[in-house]
């Protein structure tokens, strides 16, 4: 069982934090406008326009003939299959009550002033402000929404904890999500906003219900299991896109928390902000098939998590697979668990141009920097890792060592490995306890190494361990093609391995001084040894034969807790003053 590790993420950010909450807050106002609660019923049609309507629903308000007003609800979510819903309408669930069953919509458009949403409204004194839930117990999904564009989902709670169901043409679904968006026909789809919701305890299984000890050594899981929010595009000729997640909470899922899955580059243009996903059995965040999105300020802790035997028990706080230009900053990626990956965060194949930047990273079992095969242009810039890479090949069931760092050419089983190509690594902080092994793997395909300005505070040994997922040719005798590697920090001379196939040609070996080594935040990492650290970083510039270098361009502004960086970059990831 892993170790969950509280870390008050208010003290460590509070200025950016809470200037994202107050861009948020202003959101949702805007937003929950469109859905202000009047005592109201909705207008007629006037002067042949159709106004918008609001349809509610309370289970508790039971009387004759209901039609959805404010004074005469729906008392049963059945009742959305007769409604037609045209752009601005609004499905509004009481505050504070239980509604089971589903809120699936099929082939629905809002626009883009006028978008379809679903919230909460308040009714009576006690229940004000409370969100409303929906418990999807025995259900496929809490809310669907198929083929649909421009919809609002807003504050409200979805449970679906197990529960044995049929579709209604009598086949077995063979998930069962908190929400799912997907596409089943060619078309523009998307413009879908999901915020202030709280996604929890989404079990596909009955409790009790144990999977068997191979599940977990398999490269997604083969069974059924509940998944938190999926964004699924599987279909030739759609796409779906302009896609935003904020403020919401997922949290007690057996498989992924917030998954994107497409076709190609089906998915595009994503904003993951400001969330905080927690205890999933799989991932915490996974994308594949995304181009262009924004992951930042989310908060992930204990992925991977074996704490129900319903739960798959394996995944990095966030991968990215096939997924290009996708930028993942000032996230916070805790106590990832699992036998094989399990990284705070990791480049799976087939990606270009993803950029790592201030993150903090903290006891993922599988380690810090893990970039696989075929990926292009990616980089670790700016992030402070405590503690990564502790898991042990062979124990607890472990297939892999954890590591430190590892460029892996994998890109399938039984393919040749490949690349990774210009992986760009420079400005990081690494600390590992004296009880970790600092474990380091450079697949002989890579071709495109920059490691540069980084602090490698490695309190006990660093070892090769090469054979995870290649095969290299003799250690130490193949060349790696175009290689900037120079001018890092090492805490003593054996911090980097000398069997690994690229040495560092101007090392530094030296104390930083952290603060307050072994803690568990960012400012616990800043150096007090500036005679080591101020102005010593050298400026970082494209790979030979490289003519992309990063799309966002290689210098930064800021250091990972926003401070200016003036004349020369200090080493590590946070720039001391003068």
């Amino acid at each position: 069982m892993m170790k969950s590790i509280p870390i008050d993420l208010q003290s460590q950010r509070n200025s950016r934090i809470m200037s994202q909450l107050l861009k948020i807050l202003f959101l949702v106002l805007i937003i929950t406008v469109q859905v202000v609660n009047t005592c109201a019923s909705e207008p007629e049609s006037s002067g042949g326009t159709i106004l918008s309507k609001k349809y509610y629903f309370n289970p508790e308000l039971k009387g004759a003939a209901p039609d959805g007003s404010f004074n005469k609800p729906f008392q049963d979510l059945d009742k959305l299959s007769t409604l037609k819903l045209n752009p601005g309408d609004s499905i509004l669930l009481a505050s504070g009550m239980t509604l089971r069953g589903s809120v699936a919509l099929m082939n629905v458009h809002g626009s883009a002033n006028l978008p379809i949403v679903i919230s909460s409204y308040n009714w009576g004194n006690q229940s004000a402000g409370k969100p409303a839930t929906i418990d999807a117990k025995g259900f496929p999904n809490g809310i669907l929404l198929e083929n649909c564009s421009h919809v609002d989902v807003i504050n409200l709670i979805i449970t679906a904890n197990s529960g044995g169901m049929k579709t209604a043409n009598g086949k077995t679904p063979d998930m069962r999500c908190g929400i799912l968006v997907q596409t089943t026909k060619p078309g523009n789809y998307g413009q879908i906003r999901l915020v202030g919701l709280l996604v929890k305890d989404i079990f596909y299984e009955e409790p009790g219900f144990i999977r068997g000890n191979a599940e977990v050594n398999s490269a997604n899981g083969t069974q059924r299991y509940g998944w938190g929010i999926r964004f699924i595009n599987n279909t030739d000729g759609a796409l779906l896109q302009d896609i935003k997640v904020m403020n919401c909470e997922i949290n007690n899922t057996s498989h992924t928390g917030l998954k994107f899955t497409a076709k190609g580059h089906g998915i595009e243009n994503i904003t993951v902000l400001n969330n905080r996903v927690t205890e999933t059995g799989g991932p915490g965040i996974q994308m594949s098939g995304v181009k262009n999105g924004l992951v930042k300020d989310n908060y992930i802790n204990g992925s991977g998590s074996n704490n129900d035997t319903r739960k798959w028990g394996r995944g990095s706080c966030l991968w990215t697979w096939g997924t290009t230009n996708v930028m993942i900053e000032n996230n916070s990626f805790l106590n990832a668990n699992g036998p094989g990956d399990s990284a705070g965060c990791h480049i799976d194949f087939n990606c270009s141009d993803v950029v790592v930047q201030y993150n903090l990273s903290v006891n993922n079992a599988g380690g810090f920097c893990e970039i696989l095969g075929n990926n292009y242009n990616c980089a670790y810039r700016y992030n402070i890792s405590v503690n990564d890479g502790y898991r042990v090949k062979g124990q607890n069931g472990a297939f892999q060592e954890g590591k430190t760092y590892w460029l892996s050419g994998y890109v399938g089983n039984k393919q040749k490995p490949k690349g990774p190509y210009n992986s760009y690594f420079y400005n990081n902080t690494i600390y590992t306890k004296k009880e970790i092994a600092a474990n380091i793997a450079v697949s002989n395909s890579a071709s495109g190494i920059l490691i540069a300005n980084n602090i490698f505070y490695i309190e006990g040994e660093s070892q090769l361990v090469p054979g995870d997922q290649y095969v290299p040719d003799k250690i130490g005798n193949t060349a790696i093609e175009n290689v900037v590697f120079e001018n890092n920090l090492y805490l003593q001379n054996s911090s980097w391995p000398k069997e690994v196939l690229i040495q560092d040609n101007s090392p530094m070996v030296g104390n930083p001084g952290f603060r307050n080594i072994g803690g568990l935040n960012i400012e616990d990492y800043i150096p007090v040894n500036s005679r080591l650290i101020k102005n010593k970083g050298i400026e970082i510039v494209r790979l030979p034969y490289d003519s992309i270098g990063l799309k966002v361009g290689l210098k930064v502004e800021t250091d990972i807790l926003g401070n200016k960086i003036t004349e020369k970059p200090d080493l590590g990831a946070i720039e001391l003053s003068e």
